[in-house]
């Protein structure tokens, strides 16, 4: 199978190249890039040379030659080039926004500034968050090519960490779930800012976009779907010291069978009650994503961090109790360019086309 990549030199892309590469079922890569056309892709990446060696051609082109497509460019761009993979019956797997939104073309042109171009393209399209529609995935390939539309990745380690208290009825009725999450600076792409210059970011912990971040509404949809109801969700993002990884810390007021009768005192302290319903919940997660290959649930009284998912596609999720055993904390770790990204896009590649899920992506994390 020869596979495309629109966008390759950039982060997003070159994460692509690195599963992609090893890919047993891939044959060939074909690149694309508009700042860098006509250059080879090693020059632009010296840790290629000696592996891979390629002339970066226009987007057109690698859509002719490949039978399946990823794009890694920005928000707003790629739709032209899923328009060309639909005539040509080719699938393409998409790492921006554009198609995350279903028909919903209002909410995608408030949050990203830009309404869709070709509209009837959403009859191609389906969410690719495999835990949630492995299944709508498996249908809508069978109906011919796909537009698979990549989840962000912040939305990917919410979504992991609420999906089994939102599907089994644990969050108190009306109440909101709170999303605070870090990120490595490879979230905010390979050109750089004055936010994510080195003196800037270095040493320094910062929220941005505090109320408005953009992908608080594909959250929001998400968590609306889990739960079969709306959901209100406060998310704030924090940019991290760090090159890559995501950490999201959920907080999840719970029902009134799933919380401890209220304590006298301000605070609770530990007993074998708040212990015993910690351990219930963390049964119930362990369940729910048994037979998932990549969401560990960690034993209980473990906690989730970013450096035991690095350079792979698991996401970690740890489960605690606040003091008052009135609130779920889950904590939830992914490497944000991975199974934020370029992992999870090849893993829906796998559904797409009926290989084992994890070809190509089983690797232990990297842990420096």
């Amino acid at each position: 199978m020869i596979v495309g990549i629109i966008g390759a030199t950039g982060y997003g892309g070159i994460e692509l190249i690195h599963f992609l590469s090893g890919h047993p079922k891939v044959s060939e890569i074909v690149f694309s890039s508009t700042s860098f056309e006509g250059q080879k892709i090693e020059a632009i990446y010296p840790h290629l040379f000696g592996r891979i060696s390629a002339v970066l051609l226009k987007a057109e082109d690698v859509i002719n030659k490949a039978d399946v497509v990823f794009s890694a460019l920005p928000h707003g761009a790629g739709e032209p080039f899923a328009k060309l993979c639909m005539e040509q019956g080719k699938t393409f797997i998409d790492l921006s926004a554009d198609f995350r939104f279903d028909d919903d073309n209002d909410t995608f042109a408030a949050w990203y500034g830009k309404g869709f171009v070709y509209p009837e393209l959403r009859k191609y399209s389906v969410y690719g968050l495999p835990e949630m529609n492995r299944e709508k995935i498996k249908a809508q390939a069978a109906k011919g090519p796909v537009i698979l539309a990549n989840p962000g990745c912040y939305p990917t380690s919410a979504a992991l960490g609420l999906f089994p208290a939102l599907r089994k009825s644990l969050l108190k009725e009306g109440a909101v779930v709170i999303v605070d999450s870090a990120s490595g600076v490879t979230g905010a792409g390979r050109e750089p800012t004055r936010t994510t210059h080195f003196p800037e970011c270095a040493d320094n912990m910062s929220p941005y976009k505090v109320g408005n971040h953009r992908h608080t509404p594909e959250i929001s949809r998400n968590a609306e779907a889990m739960a079969g109801k709306p959901v209100p969700v406060i998310f704030t993002p924090h940019l991290a010291p760090m090159n890559r990884g995501i950490l999201s810390t959920i907080y999840i007021p719970l029902c009134g069978e799933w919380k401890l009768p209220p304590a006298s005192g301000c605070v609770r302290p530990p007993s074998e009650e708040s212990d015993d319903l910690a351990k219930k919940i963390h049964q119930l997660y362990e369940d729910f994503y048994k037979d998932e290959l990549f969401v560990r649930v960690l034993p209980f009284g473990n906690t989730a961090v970013t450096r035991n998912v690095r350079g792979s596609n698991y996401c970690d999720i740890s489960i605690h109790l606040d003091h008052t055993g009135t609130t779920l904390i889950v904590i939830s770790a992914i490497d944000n360019m991975v199974k934020g990204a370029a992992g999870q896009a090849v893993q829906n590649m796998n559904i797409i086309m009926g290989y084992e899920e994890g070809l190509g992506l089983e690797i232990l994390p990297s842990l420096f």
